[in-house]
């Protein structure tokens, strides 16, 4: 089969940073889902990969022609905890494509059974979480947030054993590439300084190349991931995303959010929210993944000092050192500035950032906090209160003051919000239907509700995909005001809410 034209270079260019292997056969194979879209991205020969044949290649019963299958090693921190050996224990890296635009991509199988890094676990994967991966990674990208994607889910026709028998499954994921913050941790913690070099090496040559072969380019990187990650976590806050999981296994070099497992969107909003069971403590709460990424910075930044000055020489560690800790403490400004523009492209203003004095980002930040003080003292929805903002840009504030309790509030708020869109108007911003327009493109109406994707995916479980495939239609959609999406912009009952947890899947 040679639907996939694969150029390896990870498992070419990093011999010994894996374990080749294969994935395990299952009994029978079928395809659940097929995501036409990625797969015309990729280039891919879609004829050759439908009915039996892409069940079994989906699933791993059959290898794609050039696919060097590989389990990758990392370690990680793991709610604050270091495991020095995680690897993939039950996913295989098949190998890469460069895509229609030029852009290599990781081609990866998820519950393909036990591979060296598996810990005692079985390496397989159920039905629902799989297709948990394929909504909240859709929605993602239809909300233009950097993301790993599904390209297929396979049932396999076994049940596997987690609290109860379930239907089994393999996710076919895609990546800009799988290294990881933890990736570097493996070999750190290995002793190996000539694989780190290697693999600092392949990093950069794949995701920075106008680094390569530059002095300081390993402060240079460290910064570049920064900026990615700064620039990511600010766009899960704008549209109220909880990762859930924010181990350094989970965070990649690339940039693109991965490992949707205990992750869900906020409803009504409140910045100590967590959903996941196994977050007993709430490290990995919304308001917290700011923090929590600068942590998981400062672990890689432990990676790379030994390969910027050897520690026998004093001088030259501390100001690799200091380098490093420059970056690290420069991230939370990084942070404020994306999430800051974001938010501002939320509220509606368009006017060119040269047009204001030096106190406009204090004013507006000032402005942001109290709108989001409003919608947690007030118990708002995130999502409906942004989006109904926009109808009062445009004249029409009556919708968004039912969703709070105490108008008032709310008409002191919106007097102090008029003004500044006045200001922003005169210095060359949008008029009124203008910004409400820009506003509904930048503030979604449909993300994937938590009590509509446990609902779709247990329909799925019990062999009913329609409810999946209907609200996956919805989220690809999220600025959308078709009358036929109203029952997926609604929020759930407050009670239901306040009961959720989400898990792990594994």
């Amino acid at each position: 089969m040679t639907a996939f034209r694969f150029d390896n270079t990870y498992a070419r260019d990093l011999p010994g940073f894996y374990a080749s292997w294969q994935p395990a056969r299952v009994p029978a194979p079928q395809l659940v889902y097929f995501n036409d879209g990625l797969a015309a991205e990729l280039g891919l020969d879609t004829s050759a990969l439908q009915a039996q044949a892409g069940a079994a290649l989906f699933a791993g019963n059959s290898l794609p022609e050039g696919a060097e299958p590989l389990a990758q090693a990392y370690a990680g921190h793991q709610f604050g905890g270091f495991s020095p050996r995680l690897g993939d224990g039950r996913a295989l890296l098949l190998g890469e494509v460069i895509d229609t635009r030029g852009r290599r991509r990781d081609i990866a199988l998820k519950g393909s059974g036990r591979t060296p890094f598996s810990r005692g676990g079985d390496g397989k994967a159920t039905l629902g979480p799989m297709l948990r991966e394929v909504l909240i990674g859709e929605a993602m990208h239809a909300l233009g947030i950097p993301t790993t994607r599904a390209l297929a889910v396979a049932g396999t026709g076994e049940r596997v054993l987690r609290e109860l028998p379930l239907p089994g499954a393999v996710l076919t994921r895609v990546a800009a590439s799988h290294l990881r913050v933890g990736t570097f941790q493996f070999f750190l913690n290995e002793g190996d300084m000539a694989k780190l070099r290697r693999l600092l090496d392949y990093a950069i040559a794949r995701h920075d190349p106008q680094l390569a072969g530059k002095p300081g380019c390993e402060m240079a990187f460290l910064r570049a991931v920064a900026q990615r990650q700064a620039q990511l976590v600010a766009q899960w806050l704008n549209v109220g995303f909880i990762h859930g999981v924010m181990n350094t296994d989970n965070m990649t070099i690339s940039g693109e959010t991965i490992d949707y497992g205990p992750c869900a969107f906020m409803e009504a909003y409140d910045p100590a929210t967590v959903f996941s069971s196994i977050d007993h403590g709430g490290r990995y709460a919304f308001g917290n993944q700011p923090g929590i990424a600068r942590w998981n910075l400062a672990r890689l930044a432990e990676t790379l000092l030994p390969l910027v000055a050897d520690a026998d020489d004093e001088a030259a560690a501390r100001q690799a050192l200091a380098e490093a800790t420059a970056v690290i403490d420069e991230f939370p400004a990084l942070h404020a500035r994306a999430l800051l523009q974001g938010q501002r492209v939320k509220l509606g203003l368009g006017a060119p950032a040269s047009a204001f004095g030096a106190d406009e980002d204090a004013e507006d930040s000032r402005l942001i906090d109290a709108w989001l003080a409003l919608l947690h003292t007030q118990a708002v929805d995130y999502t409906v209160g942004w989006r109904l903002l926009a109808g009062a840009a445009d004249g029409d504030s009556e919708p968004l003051r039912d969703q709070f309790r105490d108008r008032n509030a709310l008409d002191a708020w919106l007097l102090q919000w008029h003004a500044r869109l006045q200001r922003d108007t005169a210095a060359g911003g949008p008029v009124a239907a203008d910004r409400a327009a820009a506003m509904r493109r930048a503030n979604p109406r449909i993300i994937p509700r938590n009590h509509q994707v446990e609902a779709a995916l247990a329909a799925a479980i019990q062999g009913d995909m329609a409810p999946f495939r209907a609200l996956l239609a919805a989220v690809q959609q999220p600025f959308s005001d078709a009358a036929h999406l109203d029952p997926y912009a609604e929020p759930a009952p407050a009670s239901q809410t306040a009961a959720y947890q989400t898990f792990c899947g594994t």
